[in-house]
């Protein structure tokens, strides 16, 4: 969303189990949901109140928009018409660039409001409230471009409650515009339903639009526009009758987008300064400045994780994009896995026949190996220098590097630091370097460092139906260049405390924007200069500054905030603060977190280093309530998305197998438990293998095949004071002869080798390699899945254990699909039940513990005492597994397995012997 004004309404005082894709402002009620106050979904689960004990009465959203800088007043009013007390929810989505700055409750004609707090301190008073028994509500979640506030709060019964949250930012031009953007979804009727929007713009408003999806031609009469020469209120508040489907019915038309667009007059090249209150703030997109030719090196990422849907995307926006090159620009494609394959030697103009070729190519993209972005982007680097050098690329022009990609280096130099030195080096201040990371899979922070300390940005490409058009969205931000190395100049004397004032270029449609403090607060005017870098000479202009009678532009208006000047400065000031976290010396980022820190309470603003609390005190009827706001890092948004969603459609694909085959389905997990799980039979046979840490036993080896598994034992890291030792897989070794394929498996790090080529992953990330004869996906942290081409799958899943505990470690469970297309000669420790064993059990009775009976077993010729009991299966639950029921076979599983267990040791990982 371009603009910064984005909330999405949802009001219910109903049942209903739908969770909104993107955000809500809910109002509903529960009996039983009292106790539930962690997480925003939980207030959209268990509703069981009647439809008419709650009813949301008033819902209306206020914008103010002065100067770009946009405050936000949303409030709510429920009541509760129930004989005894009710839950009622609030929750809004805002957008992700805000920052909270108030929230409050009514109840029954007592306020309580918010306070901001550094966030350590707030958080300690949550977990204090927790403690105490309090009912308390962390609030945090997110989306792609909005932040989820939740909260919930007990109302006695015939009480009133109104929930009032506000929030501020400052609206980014985008395209030649800003954009207001508020998505409704009442899913019922509201008596007083009010959606205001006023827009004061002193340079002048060029155009407004407001419009809405669901806007029929009913209800589109409803939405008022006035517009004037600096002034634009825009209006939408439908009666109950109008908001009805039918007429009499309950249903209501209210249901999509409600968006305005708008942009101001730019008459003067050396923009709009205005100043208010001892502070100014400077808006700089002069009009009608010719474009600058870009070189620009399109960075593709083709490894394997990049198959599918991902691949196709970015064929389809590289088809779009390079339509769209100027013919005076120079580009070129490079494309990565572990190796860097390039397009063409040099940069090329973009004339109709050389784009037309770069299509042609980009439509045969295919995918290959791992990923080595630090040899892509060095050579993309490299070839721009090289060029400018050579003089085979225009002088006055921009060089851009354009990277895309949905993974971590896997290849080449993979550490992230040495990375972004490496480039940082290599571009010297010279270019610019664009970062997409396409998914959840990539280090988002690794890139956003790496981009801004290159003049460039980074953007998150979401995995999504639209991901082409996310794609094309963000070149056409950077398609045409102003100007480059803008500076925008101030007297010393006359002003401080100056945001960022050097900007390395201005895109059309864009808009920079700069805020300062004046020293002399009754100084009304200054010189101002602004210079840049043009397309064929420099560009230059002064100017003096002066102030603005806003009394006289805005006569008779009662109410535009008169510090937006000030506020604008400081939410600036701390953006700005919170980037210089991310990159410096130790030293330079605990200043910048300190400095954040201290604006962020005095402007009360929630920013990632504070939190809103919210306290209700405790009654002889209610214990209270406490919540608390926090605002997510984009890296934490990710995060939260990751847990949300994660990327697990093996474990799915896993589970499937396990509901629905009826194929033999060996495991070992856990101190080390094997496990032969019989579908036909539904039951299990299962037995554990005691000896010392460090022994390696074969698991698999099918001759025919040339496949070969090798597990290595782990012990505790001390002996429990009960004297027991647990041993536990913590090494594995996978062999395909056949396929040249070769796998190490720790608990640490994977080791992966395929015709000579060798890549190390991490457990700590997630990864996918995809090859002509293997697929391989890590989840992170989780698990593994090996597809071996026309042969078996093999999962391997890391429990990982508290890095404190006296005694355990982390360790590795084994499990394999589809073992039926290993041959008839496969054996070892658990191939030897691949393909199934007859066995059959009687004489039931009772055993050492009650719950568990001793029963006789046939099988192999043999009689064996067995227990029933059950053995911990991981498959459905990777955290806490599920106890399966099974036939226990003691002393090592003597007479099930063939041989004894020492018959199974060999001495190396890939040994046979």
């Amino acid at each position: 969303m371009s603009g910064v004004w984005g909330v999405v309404l949802l009001l219910w005082g109903c049942v209903c189990l739908w969770v909104p894709a993107q955000g809500a402002l809910v109002i509903s009620s529960n009996h039983a949901a009292a106790q539930e106050t962690q997480g925003a979904a939980r207030s959209l689960k268990k509703r069981s109140t009647n439809n008419a004990e709650v009813e949301v009465y008033s819902v209306t959203v206020e914008c103010t928009v002065t100067s770009r800088f946009a405050h936000t007043v949303m409030t709510s009013s429920a009541l509760n018409k129930a004989s005894s007390p009710q839950e009622i929810f609030f929750e809004v989505e805002l957008p992700k660039t805000a920052f909270i700055t108030n929230f409050s409750m009514e109840i029954e004609s007592q306020i309580y409001v918010g306070a901001v707090k550094e966030k350590e301190k707030a958080k300690q008073q949550y977990e204090k409230a927790v403690s105490s028994g309090q009912t308390a509500g962390l609030v945090k979640a997110s989306g792609r471009k909005m932040e989820k506030f939740s909260v919930s709060v007990n109302i006695a019964a015939n009480s009133n409650v109104t929930f009032i949250l506000t929030y501020e930012e400052l609206l980014q031009r985008k395209l030649g515009q800003y954009e207001i953007l508020t998505r409704v979804k009442p899913n019922k009727l509201v008596k007083n339903f009010q959606i205001v929007a006023d827009i004061y713009e002193p340079q002048g408003i060029a155009f407004v639009e407001a419009y809405g999806t669901f806007l029929s031609n009913d209800l589109l009469p409803l939405v008022e526009k006035t517009v004037t020469d600096t002034k634009a209120h825009i209006s939408f508040s439908p009666t109950v009758d109008q908001q009805r489907k039918c007429p009499g019915c309950d249903g209501t038309l209210i249901d999509g987008d409600f968006i305005i667009k708008y942009d101001v007059n730019r008459a003067q090249t050396l923009g709009d300064i205005q100043i208010v209150n001892g502070y100014f703030v400077h808006f700089f997109a002069p009009p009608d400045l010719p474009r600058v030719p870009k070189n620009v090196v399109f960075v593709i990422d083709r490894s394997g994780s990049m198959s599918g849907t991902k691949i196709q995307q970015t064929r389809e926006a590289l088809l779009a994009i390079l339509p769209d090159l100027h013919e005076d620009d120079y580009f070129t494609l490079i494309l990565f896995d572990d190796q860097v394959t390039l397009w063409m030697d040099s940069l090329i103009k973009a004339t109709e026949e050389n784009v037309s070729k770069a299509k042609d190519y980009a439509r045969e993209i295919r995918i290959a190996g791992g990923t080595d972005i630090n040899g892509a982007v060095l050579r993309a680097v490299n070839m721009l220098l090289k060029d400018k050098q050579d003089k085979k690329i225009p002088e006055r022009s921009v060089d851009m590097v354009i990277l895309l990609t949905d993974g971590m280096p896997y290849s080449g130099e993979t550490n992230l630091e040495r990375i972004q030195e490496n480039v940082r080096r290599a571009t010297d201040g010279k270019m610019s370097l664009f970062c997409l990371g396409f998914g959840n899979d990539v280090d988002y922070s690794f890139l956003d460092v790496m981009a801004k300390e290159n003049k460039g940005l980074a953007r998150r490409i979401y995995e999504a139906s639209d991901a082409t058009v996310q794609l094309q969205g963000f070149y056409e931000e950077v398609a045409s260049p102003l100007l480059s190395e803008v500076d925008l100049r101030y007297p010393d004397n006359a002003v401080n405390f100056l945001t960022t004032n050097h900007f390395s270029q201005l895109f059309n449609g864009s808009e920079i924007v700069v805020a300062g403090r004046l020293i002399d607060n009754d100084l009304d005017n200054f010189m101002v200069e602004v210079v840049g870098r043009g397309f064929e000479e420099d560009f230059q202009v002064q100017g003096q500054s002066s102030a603005v009678n806003w009394d006289v532009i805005f006569p008779e208006q009662d109410y535009i905030f008169g510090d937006f000047t000030e506020r604008l400065w400081a939410y600036i000031t701390i953006q700005q603060l919170l980037e210089k976290t991310k990159s410096g010396t130790a030293e330079e980022k605990s200043n910048a977190t300190a400095m954040a820190v201290e604006m962020s309470l005095r402007y009360s603003f929630v920013t990632p280093l504070t939190s809103m609390v919210v306290t209700k005190p405790e009654t002889k009827d209610d214990p209270g309530n406490l919540f608390i706001a926090d605002k997510l890092t984009e890296e934490q948004r990710q995060q939260a998305e990751r847990q949300a969603n994660p990327h697990d459609s093996y474990l799915i694909h896993f589970v499937h197998y396990y509901l629905c085959s009826y194929s033999i389905m060996p495991v070992v997990d856990g101190d080390p438990h094997f496990m032969i799980e019989l579908p036909e039979r539904e039951d299990s046979l299962c037995f554990n293998i005691n000896d010392e840490p460090g022994t390696i036993f074969n698991l698999v080896r099918d001759p025919t095949s040339g496949i070969l598994v090798n597990g290595q034992t782990i012990g505790d890291k001390k002996v429990a004071p009960d004297g027991k030792i647990n041993t536990y897989f913590g090494r594995f070794g996978i062999v395909h002869q056949a396929l040249g394929v070769r796998l190490e498996v720790t608990t640490e790090y994977i080791s992966v080798s395929q015709d000579s080529k060798w890549v190390k992953l991490l457990w700590s990330d997630a990864a996918s390699l995809k090859g002509p004869n293997m697929d391989l996906l890590v989840t992170k942290d989780r698990s593994l899945m090996l597809t071996l081409r026309d042969s078996v799958k093999f999962v391997i899943l890391l429990h990982k254990v508290w890095k404190m505990h006296p005694y355990h470690q982390d360790y590795l469970g084994f499990y394999t699909l589809d073992s039926h297309l290993l041959s008839s000669s496969v054996h070892g420790l658990l191939g030897q039940f691949y393909h199934g064993v007859e066995f059959e059990v009687g004489d039931l009775r009772p055993g050492e513990v009650p719950e568990k009976p001793d029963a006789t077993m046939h099988v192999k010729g043999q009689e064996l005492n067995v227990t029933r009991g059950w053995q911990r299966d991981f498959r459905r639950d990777v955290k806490n597994g599920e106890n399966i029921p099974c036939w226990f076979v003691h002393s090592n599983g003597m007479g099930l397995i063939d041989g004894s267990v020492s018959d199974y040791i060999v001495s190396g990982l890939f040994k046979t012997v």
